[in-house]
């Protein structure tokens, strides 16, 4: 795919596909990125053993390349794929993710789904915490910056409820001070990832909860 928009700044180019990377904030505001559709776009490529390529120039455009193997032609009955490739990897985890951007929410969900989890999503603070309180999840993605109350206020609040102390909880925010990260860890987060999030860390810390699990 091939457009003649703004192009991509080069410093920019090694973090495109990391979640909620986005440019200049007000320009990505306006015209509603949200840095969160190439990471997804990466993953699912990856996921059919292809890869993705950008080239692009400011003022000039960007062009984004997907390669993916081609199919085998067919030839009587294709062999079974091995038996390690279908398996899952560990047990299925509850992930509840919370952003009051409804759209980065079912993004982000639809990543979770893609590594075979159950997930729900909630948008402010009340809905979060009574999503929590039903849905009694493993993990929890939490941005800070939600309606009703913030991220702080349901941690604070889901600690004090005994049914939810075990629930892993990741801040997911653009706050990444000492001072945030140490407001997290008083909130009861257990992670405090800043965005632009690398989706590798996202990994890590399921794989973490998911062999604790087994």
């Amino acid at each position: 795919m091939r457009d003649s928009g703004v192009g991509i700044a080069p410093d920019l180019m090694p973090r495109i596909f990391t979640l909620f990377t986005q440019s200049e904030r007000s320009l990505a505001r306006s015209q509603g990125g949200l840095g969160i559709g190439l990471a997804l776009v990466q993953r699912l490529v990856e996921m059919h053993e292809g890869r993705v390529e950008v080239f692009s120039a400011l003022g000039k455009g960007s062009e984004f390349v997907v390669r993916l193997p081609s199919a085998p032609a067919a030839a009587g009955n294709p062999p079974s794929p091995p038996t390690e490739e279908i398996q899952p990897i560990g047990p299925s985890l509850r992930v509840l993710v919370v952003d009051d951007n409804v759209d980065a929410a079912e993004s982000l969900a639809l990543l979770m789904t893609e590594l075979g989890h159950g997930v729900r999503t909630a948008h402010d603070g009340p809905t979060a915490l009574e999503g929590a309180l039903d849905y009694r999840p493993n993990v929890m993605l939490l941005d800070i910056g939600l309606p009703g109350f913030d991220g702080y206020e349901v941690a604070k609040r889901m600690r004090q409820q005994s049914i939810l102390q075990n629930v892993v909880l990741v801040a997911m925010t653009g706050y990444g001070k000492e001072s945030d990260r140490k407001r997290a860890e008083e909130a009861g987060f257990d992670h405090h990832l800043v965005k632009p999030v690398k989706f590798e860390k996202v990994q890590q810390i399921l794989v973490s909860v998911t062999e604790k699990a087994t």
